[in-house]
C-alpha cells in the first residue's frame, strides 16, 4: 500500500507540475495586454454594430429608431428623441474611443452604463448577454487599455 500510494503521489506531482509549467507559458504567452486587447475589439464591436442600426449616412436618427426609443426602448426620466440621441452617438463614440485605446476606462465605465440601463428598463430577461458585456468591460474597466493604446503612449492610466 505504502509503494503504490508514493507512485501514485509522484505520478500527481509530475502532472500537476507539467500542467502548472504550461499554465505559466500560457500567462506568458496571452498576458494582460493582449486579454484587453480582445475584450476592448469585441465590446467594441458589439455597440458598434449595435449604433450603426440606429441611423443612416453618417450619424442620421432613423425614423425606426425614434419609434423604437418610443415603444419598446422607453426609458423613466428621459424624452425617447434624447435617449435616441444619446444611445446612437455613445454606441458610436465610445467604441472608437475603446479600439484607439484612448480614455479607456471612462469609455469602458460610460458602456457599462448603458449595459446597465439596457438590463434594467429594456431586456431583463437577457441578463446571460449582458452579464457576458460587463465581464469584458469590468476587465477593461479594472487592467486599462494595455500596451497597445493611446492611453499608455500618452500616459493616462
Amino acid at each position: 500500500m505504502g509503494v503504490s500510494r508514493i507512485h501514485s503521489s509522484v505520478a500527481d506531482k509530475s502532472l500537476l507540475g507539467t500542467w502548472n509549467r504550461a499554465a505559466n507559458w500560457l500567462s506568458a504567452l496571452i498576458g494582460d495586454s493582449l486579454l484587453v486587447l480582445v475584450a476592448r475589439l469585441s465590446i467594441a464591436a458589439i455597440f458598434f454594430m449595435s449604433g450603426r442600426t440606429k441611423v443612416s449616412g453618417f450619424l442620421t436618427i432613423t425614423p425606426s429608431t425614434y419609434e423604437l426609443f418610443r415603444t419598446e426602448y422607453a426609458l423613466p426620466l428621459v424624452s425617447p428623441e434624447l435617449a435616441a440621441h444619446l444611445s446612437a452617438y455613445s454606441e458610436h463614440l465610445f467604441p472608437v474611443l475603446l479600439v484607439a485605446g484612448l480614455f479607456t476606462r471612462l469609455s469602458a465605465l460610460a458602456l457599462l452604463g448603458m449595459t446597465l440601463v439596457i438590463e434594467i428598463f429594456v431586456y431583463p430577461d437577457a441578463w446571460p448577454t449582458h452579464l457576458s458585456w460587463a465581464g469584458l468591460l469590468l476587465l477593461i474597466i479594472a487592467r486599462g487599455a494595455g500596451a497597445l493604446s493611446l492611453d499608455r503612449r500618452l500616459g493616462i492610466r
